[in-house]
């Protein structure tokens, strides 16, 4: 399946600093989205986001919720419309106009897909997220105690485990540490913790 998206521009710089409400951006996470484990996903890649905009890079509220509706949205087609991922999204919130930041960060989290390289924090970021949040979930299912005692070793052993979580790219992983210049052990260590403080609400 083609993905790539065949342009590497996006949105109207007349819109820089426009997002979605939560409200709105919630409504369109639900209506779009009823697998739950891409729920789970989403949500998860989102709080990541929001984590390290703030403790990382100490922006305030408003752009720490673009980031967070980066990652919200970044996987919004993928469920019901896989044949036009990615470029479903972007056209929707183009016509929203929306900050052409979050949506270039959403186009470019994954680079070898959309054709799409990621330049700033926010598209690296959810690029370095995205395939390693998956394995580090997917061994915390595995786990007796989940995410509870899990550390940075054993992520990495099942990381070099080709055969464990085998839809999770590993050359997306190592490619998206070298852009973002972080060591693997690092965002590993990130990830664990804060991770594990989210679910799915009960309905």
């Amino acid at each position: 399946m083609d993905l790539n998206l065949g342009r590497t521009n996006f949105g109207d710089p007349a819109n820089t600093g426009k997002s979605l409400t939560r409200e709105e951006a919630f409504n369109l996470f639900n209506d779009w989205v009823k697998n739950p484990r891409l729920q789970l996903h989403m949500l998860q890649i989102a709080h990541l986001m929001q984590c390290w905009a703030r403790e990382k890079l100490n922006l305030p509220e408003n752009e720490q919720w673009q980031w967070e509706m980066a990652g919200l949205l970044h996987d919004a087609d993928w469920d019901q419309w896989p044949e036009q991922h990615c470029a479903k999204i972007i056209h929707w919130l183009e016509e929203k106009a929306i900050d052409p930041a979050i949506i270039r960060a959403i186009a470019s989290h994954g680079p070898a897909h959309f054709g799409v390289e990621p330049v700033t924090e926010m598209d690296k970021m959810l690029y370095a997220f995205d395939e390693l949040s998956g394995l580090t979930h997917a061994y915390a299912l595995m786990r007796p105690g989940g995410y509870e005692g899990m550390d940075v070793k054993g992520v990495k052993k099942r990381l070099k485990e080709k055969g464990f979580a085998a839809g999770v790219n590993r050359d997306d992983i190592a490619d998206a540490c070298l852009r973002a210049s972080l060591d693997i052990d690092e965002l590993i260590a990130f990830i664990i913790p804060r991770q594990a403080t989210i679910s799915l609400p009960v309905a």
